[in-house]
Formats: structure tokens, C-alpha cells, sequence
């Protein structure tokens, strides 16, 4: 008995061990990391951007239903039974900070590549490379999957929500690469200018009965108007408090007013059944909304700043930035792989069930855990399609310091 006591000490004073050296280790690494990030980094910029991807992430698990009914598979929403429920997208539809973010670094980086003697096409493909990779393997992926299913006698309308669910991400994609490709003619542009297109457009559109296609064109000039923000913040004209004082208050202010006056929907993301969505495409209520978070994000830079001193926060923050797409690209494959991996289990709450009370909710959430781990597992298996080919400073610079240390700890050195 005291022989069983003992091992069972000893056994727990391994594991403590154990978990106090991973500790020590994961320290450590952070330590590096932040040892090598170059002084001069904005890392409020990189927080935002994790910020964004996290955002859409944690939105779509949460507002994503895959129903299982009479042996198929079709997607609905809480937010359609739920409607009350509408200001869970206001707290996680991020895009507008992603836009922000990408035409800040964009118009940054192409500033900074002219005087380098850089070409624009030299610039583009640079840009762009980084974001298409990853694309590749998901599309390859999902052709292989949506043929297998369709062989096996899988029920057509099932692969076909499955295959338009797991590539819904891609028309961001798109959006921002056109972006981004424009930038050096946006760079300068007033954002007042689209936002007035995308006011004109859904006065025509809602106000005097125009032709619903016209609404396509605030795909681009809907997003242009965070993106020029981002522009003006590298133009140092949004530095002051005032700047993002005005956007939250007056996009607040506006978008409180669509929704209550104008009769816009509450919720800022797609709802099934809906008759006007908010992003599918932008309405003026997405704009504004995205004006009041644009401004949200200036005033928490100098917060996030200081909050990124930390090392630990800081490489999580760098670890979610070194694979946005991947995270990106992969998240809704990672729900849809839970689903069917469950499916032989039974109607699960919060998995397999109709979204239409709390309980479904609850269990949703209790879910998240294992989504986040199916998704790290695509990340794991697909992580190198977005790394770039050519060595990172940050990484080539910690190799290099890791080695000197070693170097002169070295009982051998000369």
C-alpha cells in the first residue's frame, strides 16, 4: 500500500515537472520572439489583424448550423430563428478591420517598395503570392471531397451547401486581392467618395425600386471604404483621438439610424430567408457599421501597443498573423468536418440540430473547443502552403541570434 502511495507521489511530481518545463519552454519561445521582431514594428497593426480573422472565425462557428434532415445536409442560422440575437454579429463581423488593416499595410509596403527601385509587378506578385497559395490546396481538397461524395450517392443538394460553405471565404479573397492590386491609384482617395457611391447606390436600389444587381457594385465600393482609411492612417492623417472619436460616434450614429428608421436588418452578417442581407452584398447600414469599428480599432492602438510589450501575447499574436489565411481558409472545413466525423453518433445538440433555442446555443458553444481542434489539425496539415519560400527576417534574425547564443555558451569554441 505505502509502495502504491509512493509511485502514485512520484507519478504527480513527473507530471508537475513536466508541465513546469513546458511552461519554461513556451517562455522562452516567446521571449525570442519578441526579441526579434524589429523595433520599429507596429504590433497594434498585427493585433488588429488577428483581431479580424479571429473575429470571423468565432462568427461563423457561432451563426453556422449544418441541419441534418431526412438523411441530408442543409445550413441555417440561429440568427433566423433567434433575431434577438443580432447583436452577436455586431461583436464578431470584423471585416471592416481586416479592410483597414490590409489597405494600411498595403499602401505602407507598396510606399516603401517604390523606394526601393521596386517594380509594381515585383510588389504585386509579392503580395499576392502569400494570399493565393494556400487557396490552392483548398480547392484541391474540396474537388477531390465534392467527387467522392457525388460517387458515393451522396444527396446532390447536401455537397453542394458542403462545397459552397467550405469556399464562401474565397470571395473576400478576391475583393482584396482587386484591392490591393489598385492601391496605387486608391492610396489617395478621399474614403467620403465610395461611401457616397454605396449611399447612392442603395437609395436607387431600396429607395426608388432599382434593379437589385445594382447592389453588386458596393462590393468594391463598400470595402474601398475602410481600405482608403487604412491609406489615410499611413498618411498619418487619422493620428489624432478625434479621427477615430468621429468614425465610432458617427458610424454608430448612422447605422442605429438605418436599422431603426430605414428599416435595415439588425444583423450585420447574411440571415437564410432574409429578404435584404447586410453583407451579400454591402448595404450603407454594413458601411457605416464598419466606419464605428474602423474607429474603435484607432482609438485602441496605443492600448494595444503597450498590451503587445508582452511576449507571451505578443507570439500569439505573431503565430495568428503567420497564418491568417491558412486559418482563414480552413475554419469552415474544420466545422463541416466535425459535423460529419459526429454524424454516426446521432442528431447532436448544437452540431446536427435546428438552431432555434437556447439549448442549441449553449451546446454550440460548448463545441467550440473541438472545432478549434479540427481546425488545428488543418493548420497543421496545411500551414506551409502559406509560408513564403524566402527567408523571413523575423525568422532569419532569431536563427541567427539562437546561434550566436549557442556559439558562445559552447565549452568548444575557440
Amino acid at each position: 500500500m505505502r509502495d502504491r502511495s509512493l509511485s502514485g507521489v512520484m507519478d504527480g511530481n513527473r507530471i508537475g515537472t513536466g508541465i513546469r518545463q513546458g511552461i519554461v519552454g513556451i517562455r522562452r519561445g516567446a521571449t525570442r520572439v519578441d526579441a526579434a521582431t524589429p523595433p520599429d514594428r507596429d504590433r497594434a497593426v498585427d493585433a488588429l489583424r488577428a483581431f479580424a480573422i479571429l473575429g470571423v472565425v468565432m462568427g461563423h462557428w457561432l451563426v453556422t448550423a449544418l441541419v441534418a434532415d431526412s438523411g441530408a445536409l442543409h445550413t441555417a442560422s440561429p440568427l433566423q430563428h433567434m433575431p434577438w440575437l443580432a447583436p452577436i454579429s455586431w461583436v464578431f463581423q470584423t471585416l471592416a478591420v481586416f479592410f483597414l488593416v490590409g489597405g494600411h499595410v498595403a499602401t505602407r509596403g507598396h510606399a516603401s517598395a517604390r523606394a526601393r527601385g521596386t517594380t509594381y509587378g515585383q510588389w504585386l506578385t509579392a503580395r499576392l503570392s502569400r494570399l493565393f497559395r494556400p487557396v490552392a490546396a483548398v480547392l484541391t481538397l474540396w474537388t477531390v471531397v465534392a467527387i467522392a461524395l457525388l460517387l458515393s450517392g451522396a444527396d446532390f443538394e447536401t455537397v453542394r451547401a458542403l462545397v459552397k460553405l467550405a469556399l464562401s471565404p474565397m470571395w473576400f479573397l478576391v475583393v482584396f486581392a482587386g484591392l490591393t492590386a489598385a492601391t496605387p491609384l486608391v492610396a489617395r482617395l478621399n474614403p467620403l467618395w465610395p461611401l457616397a457611391v454605396v449611399l447612392h447606390v442603395d437609395l436607387i436600389r431600396f429607395g426608388l425600386g432599382g434593379p437589385s444587381w445594382l447592389g453588386w457594385v458596393n462590393v468594391a465600393a463598400g470595402w474601398l471604404v475602410p481600405y482608403t482609411l487604412g491609406a489615410a492612417w499611413t498618411r498619418g492623417e487619422l493620428d489624432r483621438a478625434r479621427a477615430g472619436w468621429v468614425l465610432l460616434a458617427g458610424g454608430t450614429a448612422a447605422t442605429a439610424a438605418l436599422v431603426l428608421l430605414a428599416r435595415y436588418p439588425a444583423s450585420m452578417v447574411g440571415v437564410p430567408g432574409g429578404t435584404i442581407s447586410n453583407l451579400d452584398p454591402p448595404t450603407l447600414a454594413a458601411v457605416t457599421f464598419g466606419l464605428a469599428q474602423c474607429g474603435l480599432a484607432l482609438l485602441l492602438r496605443d492600448r494595444l501597443r503597450r498590451t503587445m510589450r508582452r511576449p507571451l501575447v505578443w507570439s500569439a499574436v505573431a503565430l495568428v498573423n503567420l497564418s491568417a489565411m491558412t486559418i482563414f481558409l480552413w475554419h469552415q472545413t474544420a466545422l463541416m468536418a466535425t459535423t460529419a466525423t459526429m454524424l454516426p453518433a446521432g442528431h447532436l445538440p448544437g452540431l446536427h440540430t435546428l438552431p432555434d433555442d437556447l439549448t442549441w446555443v449553449a451546446a454550440r458553444v460548448a463545441w467550440l473547443p473541438v472545432f478549434a481542434l479540427a481546425l488545428t489539425i488543418c493548420w497543421t496539415a496545411f500551414r506551409t502552403y502559406e509560408q513564403d519560400p524566402r527567408p523571413r527576417p523575423i525568422r532569419t534574425r532569431m536563427r541567427l541570434r539562437f546561434r550566436t547564443r549557442i556559439r558562445a555558451k559552447s565549452p568548444h569554441r575557440a
